[in-house]
């Protein structure tokens, strides 16, 4: 419904729309350059229930549009929007484009993984089946879940946001290395043979190191706020320039194309590899991965040491009041002064609910926990 009306509006303004059916968001970032196209528009809810399907946007470069130009086409459909064409454009079908990003993915990743064996969870959504075929392609041998879509089952106990079915299925069969992708397939996470589930900045150190060694990376590594101390202490004992930017894919790649960096990413599993897609792409990410491991396994090619991370949300009455909070903020310049070197705290409020985020990481658990607990007991009782 959704992908009719938008290529109905296409149409009636005049342009031309091609649809191009069920694809992973990355592979519309990709099929915009290559066909010379204006625009990509993504109908996805993300990682999220299907019920949040909205609507992504791709530049004809393959990059999110800005927040401003995003703010326009918000304001024109509050409004009356343009009137029709004179002239009408036209709807047709795009064939192949599950194919073109296929090759785009083996030219960028000549890799042999034969004799290689993987699970795939494919979170019944847009990867279902072309992740399982590049990696058959390369001669992996793919066991999957998560590739039953029904339009609706899509991130439902299954993908990136419920890593744990895969962890299971792992442990208990004989796959060397398992991913999740989340149902619009721009995220990824890994599962080790053990079961244990490797995040975004794990995955992001250990390319970051591997294309270091071999005078690749061109640049360091753009990663935000939420990522883990010990992936600036792997990169600092790497000699790996980082830079910082807000939580959100896209101040990523903005802070990747103004530097020419060609590395970055979330922990939660959004990787950009910007010298084969300007956005997240987990099937990229997880061949990255795969690549850089050789013949190694997951377990035992460690990148960096995570340190204990806590991350509570706090229930407030207005979230906007924390920047005036002066007791809180007084509390958090102390409890780093603290940490100084071996760890650190992080307070920012939700975008969008009456929350304050309040993350510590430290050396030990037992000392992030307590360190958590009275700050959000402050925040508690200061903005509740």
């Amino acid at each position: 419904m959704l992908e009719s009306a938008l290529a109905a509006g296409i149409a009636a303004a005049g342009g031309d729309a091609l649809l191009g059916g069920v694809l992973p968001t990355p592979a519309a970032a990709i099929l915009v350059r290559r066909l010379g196209l204006d625009l990509a528009a993504v109908v996805s809810a993300s990682h999220n229930p299907f019920q949040d399907n909205g609507i992504k946007f791709f530049s004809g470069a393959g990059t999110k549009l800005p927040d401003d130009v995003e703010a326009r086409i918000e304001a024109l459909m509050e409004g009356d929007g343009p009137p029709p064409a004179a002239e009408p454009g036209r709807i047709e079908e795009l064939h192949g484009g599950e194919d073109d990003y296929l090759r785009e993915l083996a030219a960028a990743f000549q890799i042999d993984l034969g004799g290689r064996k993987v699970m795939l969870d494919c979170a019944n959504g847009a990867t279902y089946r072309v992740a399982p075929r590049i990696f058959e392609q390369l001669g992996a041998t793919v066991e999957t879940i998560g590739v039953d879509p029904d339009g609706r089952n899509i991130n439902a106990g299954v993908g990136s946001t419920h890593v744990e079915a895969l962890a299971e299925r792992v442990a208990a069969s004989d796959a060397e290395i398992g991913f999740a992708f989340d149902g619009d397939g721009d995220r990824v996470l890994a599962v080790d043979a053990s079961g244990r589930v490797h995040d975004g900045d794990e995955l992001i150190a250990l390319a970051a190191r591997g294309l270091a060694s071999r005078g690749e990376l061109g640049g360091g590594v753009v990663v935000t706020v939420m990522t883990n101390f010990g992936f600036h202490q792997a990169m600092e004992a790497a000699g790996i320039e980082v830079a910082v930017t807000q939580v959100g894919d896209r101040y990523v790649i903005d802070e990747m194309l103004r530097r020419e960096w060609k590395l970055g990413g979330e922990q939660s599993g959004h990787i950009i590899a910007s010298d084969i897609v300007a956005t997240g792409d987990g099937i990229a990410a997880a061949l990255l991965t795969m690549r850089e491991l050789g013949e190694a396994a997951l377990a035992d090619a460690p990148a960096m040491d995570k340190l204990p991370q806590l991350l509570v949300n706090v229930e407030v009455a207005d979230r906007e009041s924390l920047a005036g909070a002066g007791a809180v903020w007084d509390a958090v310049a102390k409890e780093n002064q603290a940490l100084e070197g071996r760890g650190r705290v992080l307070l920012r409020p939700s975008g969008t609910e009456p929350l304050v985020r309040v993350m510590v990481e430290a050396p030990e658990a037992a000392e992030a926990d307590a360190v958590c607990g009275r700050l959000v007991d402050l925040v508690r009782a200061e903005l509740g």
